[in-house]
């Protein structure tokens, strides 16, 4: 199969059950509503060593408090793990962001306690406010009140979806890979939680060392391909991948049909996607049936 010229490998793409949620964190100002989100959303590549994998999926004018806001979406292996991510990065990041308030953007049946944990910082001189049937936490802070949802929704996720680009050297590579972004990043219920949406360092499972659970992905690294069972013919010289996180499935699977299209440009060698053979994730994306 082809794109624009470009073969696509039938192959499928490996993806992992998560759990998701989206925050929405207001400001005075666009300005400092995308400040805090971006702290927020720090740090938070994968969960192999992060914690949680997180980052801002869009800007609104569509708030509760009627005020610039940002949205972000968090996604964690375990629902303990989305509890201890939220209020660490809600009290550090946005709490203490000037102008900010807090709310929770998914409305699901099963909630996590965010507000009703963190109002305990107001030292008693928190006030609780019930609007709407939602509870509401005034937490006084230097700049005014903090304003916070008591609890926030979450749900099934998934995580992991992912392509890779093979291209005939780093500059086509990094071309392609960031048209790919541009063209999802406006999608909504999805992030790229890497660092500009790219990953260039992706790993397969084990290692030589005992000590390590993953390390770089030897198959598709071109400055070895010599020395290693290669995936890479002799055009390929740079391979880029793009990694998508979905509140669910057909997300992720929209993503990667528009990122895979525009990755498809001249030098392009080849789009394949990273999987481990089927026996660790949930989810099976076979690159030809998104088309």
């Amino acid at each position: 199969m082809k794109i624009n010229g470009v073969q696509v490998e039938d192959t499928f793409a490996e993806a992992f059950k998560m759990y998701g949620t989206r925050i929405l964190i207001t400001a005075k100002t666009m300005e400092w509503a995308r400040e805090s989100a971006i702290k927020m959303t720090g740090f938070a590549t994968s969960v192999i060593g992060c914690g949680c994998e997180a980052g801002i999926e869009g800007e609104t004018l569509e708030t509760p408090d009627r005020r610039p806001g940002v949205k972000s979406l968090v996604f964690t292996m375990s629902k303990k793990e989305m509890e201890k991510q939220l209020l660490n990065r809600v009290g550090q990041c946005v709490m203490t962001s000037p102008t900010s308030a807090c709310f929770n953007g998914l409305e699901t049946q099963e909630k996590l306690k965010v507000g009703g944990k963190l109002r305990f910082f107001g030292d008693g001189f928190q006030i609780s406010k019930l609007v709407d049937g939602k509870r509401y936490w005034r937490i006084p802070v230097m700049d005014g009140e903090f304003l916070v949802e008591d609890a926030f929704g979450f749900q099934e996720s998934v995580g992991g979806g992912n392509f890779l680009v093979l291209g005939e050297d780093l500059e086509v590579t990094l071309r392609a890979t960031e048209k790919a972004v541009n063209a999802i990043k406006s999608l909504n219920n999805i992030i790229l939680p890497f660092p500009g949406g790219i990953v260039r360092s992706g790993s397969k499972l084990g290692s030589r060392y005992k000590n390590l659970g993953a390390s770089t992905n030897t198959a598709f690294c071109p400055t070895i391909k010599r020395q290693v069972n290669t995936s890479l013919s002799e055009q390929v010289n740079a391979v880029l991948e793009i990694v998508i996180d979905g509140l669910d499935e057909h997300s992720v699977k929209d993503a990667m049909k528009a990122g895979i299209e525009a990755a498809c440009i001249p030098g392009i060698a080849m789009i394949s996607a990273g999987n481990y053979g089927g026996s660790l994730g949930q989810s099976n994306i076979y690159l030809h049936q998104l088309f």
